[in-house]
């Protein structure tokens, strides 16, 4: 009995008793959320158009934030910084188009798969190369991203909300209104699409396949650039940052590998989850430290009566 109240009312209980305490996590778990969603969303464009799952997603979040940080070493302004790093990662996507992509049009998905692991391996040596292995700080002030907290005391209580975590927030929903105005507004971003829903029927019409490829490649190069900032200011930036990525797959679970809404949601979802079930659930009866595998847990959960995902497209194979 004691354990069932353990699970089933203490933890609503602590909830409604603590309401101030609630909305801190709630936010918690929102900004982590959006994060995801961000890194999802690398993945998903990606995959939309070229059936690439694109393992290098989080080598590239950390390059692009390494690149940021280590231009402005080299004495270059923080705010000229950032365009000229995604120059970068736009000479990043021409070149894996033309050098990997290219040459292996038509082959088995598994291949490609296995090249997106190739340039992951590349990016490792080649950026430990260049700005070395140790840890480094975000240009957080230099980029004019705030410090500072909101305090605030609903229910008599008291919540505090980072300011650069606000701002986090704030650009990553422009970032991905933009996103979305671009793919359904646009003549690239229904190229995108078009060559998402039907692949043989874009190229039949002209849509060229290799300026499409660069296309994403560069806008999940801008998606990592912001998720870099963000998590580099939140935690640093090293190459330990690849392991944020892993976080995506199972929003990519919940939400369907090619669904741009599904990535969004699924990834606010696993991050609020997750902060409820590490406070109310996982460090009163487990310990804690359940933010490390409970979002793998619940989108296996899913997948159990929902294979394709919440928003994925249900596929049905004639023989």
């Amino acid at each position: 009995m004691d354990f069932l109240n353990s699970i089933l009312v203490k933890p609503f209980a602590d909830m409604f008793g603590a309401p101030d305490f609630l909305l801190q996590v709630l936010w918690e778990g929102l900004v982590s959320g959006v994060l995801y969603a961000l890194i999802a969303l690398g993945f998903v464009l990606i995959y939309k158009s070229s059936r690439i799952f694109n393992f290098a997603q989080g080598i590239m979040v950390v390059f692009a934030a390494l690149t940021l940080v280590g231009l402005h070493e080299k004495g270059v302004p923080a705010l000229l910084a950032v365009p000229l790093t995604l120059l970068v990662m736009f000479i990043l996507a021409v070149a894996i188009e033309r050098v990997v992509l290219r040459p292996l049009v038509n082959q088995p998905d598994i291949i490609l798969f296995m090249a997106t692991i190739g340039i992951t391996l590349f990016l490792v040596g080649f950026g430990e190369i260049i700005f070395g292995g140790e840890n480094k700080v975000m240009i957080t002030q230099e980029l004019h991203i705030p410090t500072g907290s909101f305090e605030f005391e609903p229910f008599g209580g008291f919540v505090s909300i980072e300011q650069k975590d606000l701002t986090a927030v704030v650009g990553a929903i422009v970032l991905v209104a933009g996103l979305l105005l671009f793919l359904n507004k646009s003549k690239m971003g229904r190229a995108i699409r078009a060559l998402g829903d039907d692949h043989q029927a874009a190229l039949s019409v002209g849509i060229s396949l290799s300026t499409i490829w660069v296309l994403v490649w560069f806008i999940a190069g801008v998606i990592a650039l912001a998720t870099g900032i963000v998590w580099g200011a939140r935690a640093g930036v090293s190459f330990a940052l690849e392991v944020i990525a892993f976080k995506a797959l199972p929003v990519l679970m919940l939400g369907g590998l090619e669904s741009v809404l599904g990535a969004i949601i699924g990834g606010l979802a696993i991050g609020v989850l997750e902060k409820l079930f590490e406070i109310y659930w996982g460090q009163p009866l487990l310990g804690g430290n359940t933010e490390t595998w409970f979002a793998f847990v619940f989108a296996l959960l899913v997948l159990l009566f929902r294979p394709q995902g919440l928003f994925g497209e249900k596929i049905i194979e004639r023989v």
